[in-house]
């Protein structure tokens, strides 16, 4: 039996991640019944994130934290790929944000570097992976995205990160305009999570 399945018995999780967005979105997303620990709450710091993947960056984040703590701990890498850019900032997206995490320096810097190319509605996407870690070590990583384009000026309250200038495919709406239930229907971080999902209990 994939070890997996043993996180139906789970009690509790660690979300490894300091980020207060991302852990209300996986959260909101995983199963009601567990209770759910920051790293805060065992006074971690983050680890070197130097992996050259969003799967690598999840498993370290994900594999450090298993470790320290001794509860199985779920983390997510995630970030935007601009095409116009190269793909970039990708796994740099929160770097870009600086040290204080302040994504409207991030927002700016890809806007000035899109309309130098007069490119402001390039297409984009976001992806995520996320990470699942074992105190043995052992760890599972599964990635998913979201097809989209930048919109300028940025819109929106909700959300976090990138979201004010994303638009995703088929909608007209940043994922910071859309309802959080909407997003979290059709989020990056939603289509890796499904992959996991049927080794949890929902009810």
């Amino acid at each position: 039996m994939h070890k997996l399945y043993s996180l139906k018995k789970a009690k509790k999780i660690l979300i490894a991640t300091n980020n207060p967005g991302k852990f209300v979105e996986l959260k909101e997303i995983l199963p009601k019944k567990i209770k759910y620990h920051k790293p805060k709450d065992f006074n971690l710091k983050e680890p070197v994130e130097n992996g050259r993947t969003f799967k690598a960056n999840a498993k370290i984040k994900s594999s450090f934290a298993a470790k320290k703590t001794g509860l199985i701990s779920i983390s997510d890498d995630s970030g935007l790929e601009v095409d116009a850019l190269n793909k970039r900032p990708g796994v740099l997206s929160a770097r870009w944000a600086g040290p204080s995490k302040n994504f409207n320096i991030a927002i700016k810097k890809i806007y000035n570097l899109l309309k130098k190319k007069n490119k402001l509605n390039s297409k984009a996407r976001f992806i995520c992976a996320i990470s699942v870690a074992f105190p043995d070590g052992s760890s599972f990583e599964y990635q998913g995205k979201i097809e989209g384009s930048l919109s300028f000026p940025a819109r929106g309250k909700r959300g976090f990160g990138y979201d004010p200038i994303f638009v995703p495919k088929g909608y007209f709406k940043t994922f910071a305009q859309i309802s959080k239930i909407k997003k979290n229907k059709i989020s990056h971080r939603y289509k890796a999570f499904i992959q996991i999902k049927k080794f949890f209990k929902f009810s």
